[in-house]
């Protein structure tokens, strides 16, 4: 038996999508941003209101970071999802995270977070309220590698889970994509 629930953003897994830019004064803006994800192979779509100061660094610089939220720093990442830097201006700081200047981008990659999409501005839909943006480049820290790849078991990845408000870290692996479905064929 099914039970409805109404009209939910409820899609799963829903990366804890850490967005960096670089305010008006040089320091680091950094916010917490659950609904997004690829939209292309080299494009990425994030829900983000004209409320964020993320938004304004973003119309402003048109360059900005994407990192994902790991285990380890489940706190950091909330926090930054919590508290405005239109109201709190060195949020970043007191989020104890680190940052360094971006490869290919003007913005910042936060040290502690072992994977950074860097990004240009493509467009913002005024409607939808959502920002595209063109990936760039990718950074990855050599911790979370092995032979080269990213190791899901080395990163700790977190998913924002909407439907009960908590955060959950990735699973196992359940088999091998493109591959198992030859069963059937």
């Amino acid at each position: 038996m099914r039970k409805s629930l109404g009209a939910k953003p409820y899609l799963f897994p829903m990366p804890v999508l850490m967005i960096a830019t670089y305010n008006e004064d040089g320091s680091v803006d950094c916010m917490n941003a659950a609904w997004g994800g690829t939209a292309d192979y080299e494009k990425i779509a994030i829900s983000l209101d004209s409320s964020h100061k993320t938004t304004d660094n973003i119309i402003r610089n048109k360059e900005f970071t994407v990192s994902i939220g790991i285990k380890e720093y489940v706190t950091e990442c909330d926090y930054l999802g919590i508290v405005s830097g239109k109201q709190v201006k060195d949020k970043f700081a007191k989020s104890g995270f680190h940052a360094i200047d971006s490869e290919k981008v003007h913005a910042p990659t936060i040290k502690e977070l072992p994977l950074t999409l860097e990004c240009t501005l493509d467009r913002i839909t005024e409607e939808e309220g959502l920002v595209i943006g063109n990936i760039v480049n990718v950074t990855v820290d050599d911790s979370i590698l092995t032979d080269g790849k990213i190791d899901m078991k080395k990163f700790h990845v977190i998913t924002f889970d909407q439907a009960n408000n908590t955060y959950i870290e990735l699973g196992e692996k359940v088999a091998d994509a493109f591959k198992i479905g030859l069963k059937l064929k």
